[in-house]
């Protein structure tokens, strides 16, 4: 169990209450901006069709920026302010990679190449100061080494999680609404396993995600976009490695992780969603959504969800939720069994 001097404790819910106080004072602002820019999205899940504004996720990345370095300034620690910073250089790549996406599109390999790229800082870092530990915790087995294999997991994990983070950001309120639930899996597996550095990330980014969820819950007013989607997923991803948490990471994206599968075999090529002639959901008539049954529409885990009959948006949305609080509890239990 992880033990906090009490001035710690007094840092860290100082970082929570500036980022979601941050966050909160940003989106408005930036929701503004966009309409202003006429960087807009439609709402396709509603009857009238909304416009409303994209890219949200720039108060979403401003915000982390922020939170984490005042985090860094507080700790005497030399190995957790590296690895915030490299968590915070990492995370601010993957914004950027999102940021270019939504403004100019990009190609699905472009992408991925450029999330894998993003996490480029962890390894500089490491490289000049070792902060990583290649002997990742598995429960009942310990720690094991993988010197030679960790380095080339290190910037696969970042990409997938940013693009599986990304592929689920699909309705109203799901991408912070799942993440809210994911990080607490993270906050409390990182008191359970010792990690500071896991601690601070994660009370972050609950701070970011809890303010946004407010502006993105249904009925959505604003959009993430790519820039908010892979900023948080590179987070959760980043996060994993600086914050010795990669097994019950991966447990508590077993949903994201599902929904990625699937879509992906269905779908037969690697390719962006957008491009998909058809959707995998249609609209009825009375608001509620329905799987679309032709054979050539992709398969990800909302048209799962809806093989029993139509939904509303926001059963879906607690349906997704419920998914996520499951594997959140497997991964705390994860890490129970790893303490022992």
């Amino acid at each position: 169990m992880i033990y906090l001097e009490p001035i710690e404790i007094l840092f860290i819910v100082v970082g929570f209450l500036s980022s979601l106080l941050i966050c909160n004072f940003l989106v408005p602002r930036v929701m503004r901006k966009m309409k202003e820019l006429k960087i807009t999205g439609i709402d396709v899940h509603k009857l009238h069709k909304p416009e409303i504004p994209d890219m949200g996720g720039v108060a979403i990345l401003i915000s982390v920026i922020l939170g984490i370095a005042l985090m860094i300034i507080p700790f005497e620690d030399n190995i957790i302010r590296l690895r915030l910073l490299a968590f915070l250089l990492t995370v601010t790549a993957s914004g950027a990679v999102g940021m270019v996406d939504d403004l100019k599109r990009l190609g699905a390999y472009t992408k991925t190449l450029l999330t894998v790229i993003a996490a480029l800082p962890l390894l500089i870092i490491n490289f000049f100061y070792p902060i990583l530990v290649s002997s990742p915790r598995f429960p009942f087995i310990g720690r094991t080494r993988l010197t030679i294999l960790y380095p080339l997991f290190v910037p696969v994990n970042v990409a997938v999680c940013s693009n599986t983070v990304n592929m689920l950001d699909v309705m109203n309120g799901v991408m912070p609404g799942t993440t809210i639930i994911t990080f607490g899996a993270m906050l409390c597996c990182s008191v359970l396993l010792d990690s500071e550095t896991g601690l601070i990330i994660s009370v972050v980014m609950l701070g970011v995600m809890i303010a946004y969820y407010r502006f993105n819950k249904y009925p959505a007013k604003t959009f993430s976009g790519d820039v908010g989607s892979l900023t948080v997923g590179a987070a959760i991803g980043a996060l994993a490695i600086v914050g010795e948490l990669e097994i019950v990471t991966i447990i508590a994206l077993i949903p994201f992780i599902m929904n990625s599968f699937y879509m992906l075999t269905s779908m037969r090529k690697f390719q962006e969603y957008r491009l998909v002639k058809e959707p995998a959901t249609i609209l009825l008539p009375d608001g509620r959504i329905a799987a679309n049954e032709d054979p050539k529409a992709p398969i990800p885990l909302v048209r799962m969800m809806l093989a029993r009959g139509p939904l509303t948006e926001p059963d879906i949305a607690k349906g997704l939720y419920l998914l996520s609080s499951l594997s959140a509890i497997l991964a705390i239990l994860t890490a129970v069994l790893m303490v022992w």
